[in-house]
């Protein structure tokens, strides 16, 4: 942004002292100094950046939770998005340090790490390309997905990365954001579905539900595979709960090209979506290519359309939670009621809890109050489209309630 932006607020804001990107953190001395004479500026990008040296990103101070980037930029060039131009080509930190950094993190009681990146999960650490250059480490797409770049070679992958951090500490979730649905193949799927600390929740951004919009917006994949991946998932991961992005008009869509989109809502049934009106950016490839023709109270009105069907179908989901029990990482203190918990469950829902005295352990008759960092059992009472509500039952453990599941399960099947 400052890069996009930076004679804009030259020209406007002549208070301005230091312009800088995101880069341009290790030059701030430099900048700073120079700030008696003149305006400082640097908004270079860098092509090597991955930030590995920076301290791990805490909510708060008294978070369970951290933020660890694992990699940076996008090669993936859709047409509406300025982050290839923003962030550059994608690179990846060297896997050692991801594991020394979480290991850190997980001895400072950290219980919950959340893995950043703009293409997350097409992860490549090809420091190692020297030891890891047979046919194996290839990328593997999902089914029906194509890229505008040639396939990747060399070095270890995303799921290579998973399981390396998901073995040090069982009990330390694991979560990450924003992936491609390109870079869901099965082995990826099927280790998530095997430990059992890494949430099962699937971010799968769509934008949309329409092929020839998905064609126009350079997705690499039409309608029909985004729901087979859809089905796939389903089959390897059939409790996981499903995330998405969507856009409504993007340049040129119909009604009839919405209406796709609104059934894809109704198909899949999303946990969660972030929904958005199509707003043009400079740089991109729409921006060269299209024109911005959709009318903005037609955009509106189509946002408006998607967020009440992604309610809807999401209050149904939610509903389904209710008698069950949940395990759910304690966050803190709500944020309406002091004296609530709120955390999330393994598929990343809000949970709301009263603050409450609890058994240490589902047959223990000793006790103690719950505290942020606390893994606890809930039984759910009520929901909503975004929450669910429930009574705190006994704390408990990531591996203990997977096996109390299982277990429960195997009795079930006989």
């Amino acid at each position: 942004m400052a890069e996009r932006l930076k004679h804009k607020i030259l020209d406007k804001e002549h208070t301005v002292d230091v312009i800088a990107g995101p880069d341009s953190y290790k030059d701030l001395p430099r900048l700073l100094a120079q700030t008696d004479k003149e305006t400082a500026i640097n908004v270079l990008l860098s092509l090597d950046e991955t930030y590995a040296d920076i301290l791990p990103v805490r909510l708060d101070s008294n978070s369970v939770s951290a933020f660890v980037s694992i990699m940076r930029g996008c090669d993936n060039m859709c047409t509406y998005c300025i982050v290839p131009f923003t962030r550059g080509r994608e690179r990846s930190r060297p896997i050692d340090s991801i594991v020394n950094e979480i290991r850190h993190l997980s001895d400072e009681g950290i219980k919950e790490v959340i893995l950043l990146g703009q293409n997350v999960n097409s992860y490549r650490d090809l420091s190692q390309s020297d030891f890891y250059t047979s046919s194996n480490t290839e990328t593997n797409l999902a089914k029906g997905f194509k890229t505008v770049y040639k396939n990747k070679k060399g070095g270890l992958r995303f799921s290579d990365l998973l399981d390396k951090i998901s073995l040090i500490n069982p009990e330390m979730r694991i979560r990450f954001t924003s992936p491609h649905p390109k870079d869901f193949p099965d082995e990826v799927l099927e280790l998530i579905a095997e430990r059992s600390n890494i949430s099962k929740q699937i971010h799968l951004p769509a934008q949309s539900g329409n092929s020839a919009v998905l064609e126009r917006m350079r997705r690499g994949y039409t309608r029909e595979a985004y729901i087979d991946l859809v089905h796939r998932i389903r089959d390897i991961l059939p409790e996981a709960a499903l995330s998405s992005d969507f856009i409504a008009g993007f340049c040129g869509e119909t009604e009839e090209e919405f209406q796709d989109t609104l059934s894809l809502i109704k198909l899949v049934k999303y946990n969660t979506a972030f929904l958005f009106a199509y707003s043009m950016r400079e740089k991109t490839t729409a921006y060269r290519r299209y024109k911005d023709d959709v009318e903005a109270n037609v955009k509106a009105d189509r946002l408006q359309r998607m967020i009440a069907l992604y309610r809807k179908e999401a209050e149904k989901l939610n509903s389904t939670y209710i008698d069950q029990k949940q395990l759910v990482l304690v966050e803190g203190v709500s944020r309406k009621c002091d004296q609530k918990f709120q955390g999330r469950n393994d598929k990343n829902t809000r949970v709301i809890l009263p603050c409450a005295t609890i058994p240490i352990s589902e047959h223990s008759t000793t006790t103690r109050k719950i505290q942020a960092g606390d893994y606890v059992v809930v039984k759910i009472y009520k929901s909503n489209s975004m929450t669910l509500m429930g009574d705190p039952l006994y704390h408990s453990s990531i591996s203990d309630f997977t096996s109390d599941t299982e277990r429960i399960k195997h009795q079930y099947t006989l």
